[in-house]
């Protein structure tokens, strides 16, 4: 019983593709709106995986639940005349310092983890070899904020920080430039003019973070890391320098973190003066919904222990960075409903092409029904020919989907991650849209009186 039923539709079937490969032009333009609606939903959804993966990554790189704070370094070039701006610019305030980060571990509750950070561009030498870098003075807890696994060695310890230690973590791109074929592990290199001893590298890092500025990231492949102590002690403390601001004649600088100042007997100086001792306090909170009050609660701080000063900047990586991600999400709806469209106009296609095949084969039609097709077989007969055409458009766009997604990220680098679901979501789609767009078209044909589709001229 169940033969002659399969043999029946798989006739039916057979008489589809007899007339598809019969108007093989026809089929192919009524293919080609399923073809690139299908290939512009798979890039798209490419594209959108990509972006979101981006910025996971990122919020990876700066860290869960972490708050940046940052000396705004005032323009010299004003003259503190301006009324209570004026005013507020002739107060004194220490700048943002090692107080600062040991008043905000102290005081605040929600506290995780605090890391201070000094940052300083110079040459590392080595065996002759040299390489410009940056040194960055951290606490031992910088690495785990970050999420920055060891390849090999480890991360100073409790003692080598509170020493200020003269030893070093240094990036991938390091390692690979002076120690290419041996362990740099007990090593040392000479940053600027202090020799540092090698105790890790860490794991290079893939992830290029264009917006590093906006949210406290470093490329840790270049950089070399040191106690934040040892900074303070071996290279330039500004903190301390400028309270030894009373010769006629001052220097400072070498700072690739800061900005120079040099002050002449005759009183002038360059337009920016930084003395702030930190270039950066990274303050990691315990839960997501601490971090506004804890953002509230540290800016009333800073202010009262500056003099009611203004001159840090507290920054949000992780909601930046979400709200960037939430931007992306609404574009990608955006560019999968445009996509959406070209299916649409690609069923629609389907539809005026079926209904016109129908309408050209009225004789064939009456000629099936008079020598004994059912109505289903009619129904069967043009629904297969429209969900054939559909299908075989679906897979071809699949596949240019797929190139097209690879193609954009070896033209643009633009990151583009195909996911299974997207590529089944996409064939499911094309199919319906056969069944949908050829079902109207195939009960029409499957309706018409067999004697009116003889007569028909």
């Amino acid at each position: 019983m169940i033969m002659p039923f399969i043999k029946r539709y798989l006739h039916d079937m057979e008489i589809a593709v007899e007339s598809i490969l019969a108007n093989k032009l026809r089929s192919i333009l009524t293919a080609l709106g399923i073809i690139f609606g299908v290939a512009a939903v798979i890039s798209m959804m490419a594209i959108g995986n990509g972006a979101q993966q981006e910025i996971l990554d990122q919020i990876k790189m700066v860290g869960v639940n972490n708050i940046i704070i940052t000396p705004i370094v005032p323009d010299e070039s004003s003259d503190g005349s301006g009324g209570s701006e004026g005013s507020a610019q002739n107060k004194f305030s220490r700048g943002l310092t090692m107080l600062d980060a040991e008043a905000i571990r102290q005081v605040l509750p929600t506290v995780n983890i605090i890391s201070p950070e000094i940052t300083m561009n110079s040459t590392v030498v080595q065996h002759g070899v040299q390489m410009k870098s940056k040194i960055i003075g951290v606490s031992k807890e910088y690495f785990q904020l970050f999420n920055m696994p060891l390849e090999s060695g480890n991360i100073f310890n409790s003692i080598q920080e509170e020493n200020g230690s003269a030893v070093c973590v240094i990036g991938a791109n390091i390692r690979a430039r002076f120690f290419p074929q041996s362990n740099p592990i007990n090593q040392y290199i000479k940053f600027g003019a202090i020799w540092l001893k090698v105790i890790g590298v860490i794991e290079r890092s893939q992830i290029n973070v264009s917006a590093s500025q906006n949210t406290g990231v470093n490329v840790v492949n270049d950089n070399i890391y040191i106690p934040v102590k040892a900074f303070l002690m071996r290279f330039n403390n500004r903190a301390v320098a400028q309270t030894k601001r009373s010769e006629p004649t001052l220097f400072i600088g070498g700072r690739g973190g800061g900005s120079v100042m040099v002050m002449t007997s005759s009183g002038s100086e360059s337009s920016r003066v930084n003395a702030n001792q930190l270039d950066k306090i990274i303050v990691q909170v315990k839960e997501t919904e601490d971090l506004t009050p804890s953002v509230e609660v540290i800016s009333r701080m800073l202010e009262r222990r500056h003099n009611q000063l203004k001159d840090f900047e507290i920054t949000v990586p992780e909601l930046l960075l979400k709200q960037q991600q939430r931007t992306k999400e609404i574009f990608n709806i955006v560019l999968g409903a445009i996509a959406g469209i070209s299916l649409l106009v690609g069923g629609i296609g389907i539809m005026n092409i079926m209904f016109a095949s129908v309408m050209e084969r009225i004789k064939e039609i009456g000629t099936r029904m008079a020598i004994g097709a059912k109505k289903m077989d009619i129904v069967m007969q043009f629904l297969s020919e429209a969900v054939l055409i559909s299908v075989t458009g679906g897979l071809i766009g699949i596949i240019i989907g797929v190139i097209a997604s690879k193609l954009i990220t070896h033209f643009t680098g633009i990151l583009t991650i195909m996911s299974l679901s997207s590529i089944f979501v996409s064939f499911f789609v094309s199919a319906s849209i056969g069944v949908i767009f050829g079902y109207s078209p195939a009960k029409r044909a499957s309706e018409r009186d067999p004697i009116e589709s003889l007569r028909y001229e």
